[in-house]
């Protein structure tokens, strides 16, 4: 007899369930939380980066060392540690939030470079990556 408690129950329980076929796919309502790390990927820039100069972004690309780790042929930079940007094509919501979280190799240039520099920079790679 106690062999077939087990099975008596199991047997209940899936009768209970049969002849209901029904799927379910579960819609978040509302979403909790952040980003792990804390990092921004969406498609729009903090307003305070929104309008940078990509003439003045070029000179700050190839005098703060971003040549010698990203390709960017605007620039003539040919580096393999980084991304190369021209197939990449960041948007400048990315590449901004690269620029101030970095991101694997990448450091955070958020205190080597002023919110202009960033600005400026995050526009040039924008503008650039997409002429080629």
């Amino acid at each position: 007899m106690r062999r077939l408690a087990p099975v008596a129950v199991l047997t209940v329980f899936l009768a209970a369930g049969c002849g209901k076929a029904t799927v379910v796919t579960p819609t978040p309502q509302t979403v909790i939380g952040t980003v792990p790390g804390g990092q921004t990927t969406t498609e729009t820039a903090p307003p305070q980066y929104a309008n940078g100069d990509p003439a003045a972004g070029k000179t700050v690309f190839t005098t703060k060392g971003c040549t010698a780790c990203h390709t960017l042929k605007d620039a003539g930079a040919t580096g393999t540690v980084g991304p190369d940007l021209d197939e990449v094509k960041p948007t400048l919501g990315i590449a901004i939030d690269r620029l101030l979280n970095g991101k694997g190799a990448m450091p955070s240039f958020k205190s080597q470079l002023s919110t202009k520099q960033i600005a400026d920079v995050a526009a040039y790679v924008v503008k650039a990556s997409r002429q080629s």
